[in-house]
């Protein structure tokens, strides 16, 4: 790997999210992460205990939260949080209510981003706001929102909603977001070349499996 690919590697959150994800898999993807040096394992809170006992402490471990589709109470996401935090997640990647922000109820949105960075404390917090599913305008009060609310990260996209990350999101969370938030492109990044390009936008985190894959095959030609 050039050092270029070795810098882009290092901001991926090496993510395995499927339903029908097994432990065997798992532990390859935490294999993979450690060879190649990635930000964190992204994975299902059922194995989060598990794969913080396997990697002791060499890998930070990522989960999400009221995934995929945002729906579940506040009270719902911040005890899946709290459980998260004592099973060992270092980060956590919550789903904000997309019915509240169709109704434009940001204020109960900012609510539930504040409780949940309450119970994260000191861990990394990151809010997955599904920008396929928003308008340009929805959009914009949502870099405001996560802004407001406190949270380390804005991340496009779950993958689980039809389309994913896109670089005019990237461009666009970049002009909106406050400087103390970062910014998470997730969801369809097809590439090493495509990973690139979002960090060159303004990533500061990329949630794919397929770099790593990619990096992987070309070993193997």
């Amino acid at each position: 790997m050039t050092e270029k690919d070795l810098e882009i590697v290092s901001l991926v959150d090496h993510t395995l999210l499927a339903q029908t994800a097994t432990w065997e898999e798992i532990r390859a993807l935490c294999d993979d992460a450690l060879e190649y040096g990635t930000a964190s394992v992204c994975i299902p809170p059922s194995f989060v205990k598990r794969a913080k006992e396997y990697l002791c402490g060499r890998m930070a471990v990522c989960t999400v939260i009221g995934f995929p589709n945002g729906y579940s109470t506040t009270a719902v996401k911040v005890f899946e949080t709290k459980d998260a935090l004592l099973n060992g997640a270092d980060e956590v990647d919550m789903v904000v209510n997309l019915g509240w922000v169709k109704e434009g109820r940001f204020d109960l949105v900012k609510e539930e981003i504040r409780a949940i960075k309450e119970a994260a404390g000191d861990k990394v917090l990151k809010v997955i706001i599904e920008t396929c599913l928003l308008s340009g305008e929805e959009k914009i009060r949502m870099c405001e929102v996560v802004t407001a609310a406190g949270a380390d990260f804005i991340k496009t996209s779950t993958g689980f909603a039809g389309a994913g990350a896109t670089f005019s999101d990237i461009t666009l969370f970049k002009e909106h977001v406050g400087k103390q938030v970062k910014i998470k492109a997730a969801g369809g990044i097809a590439d090493l070349l495509d990973a690139k390009r979002f960090v060159e936008l303004g990533a500061h985190r990329l949630g794919t499996s397929r770099v790593i894959r990619q990096l992987k095959d070309q070993e193997q030609v």
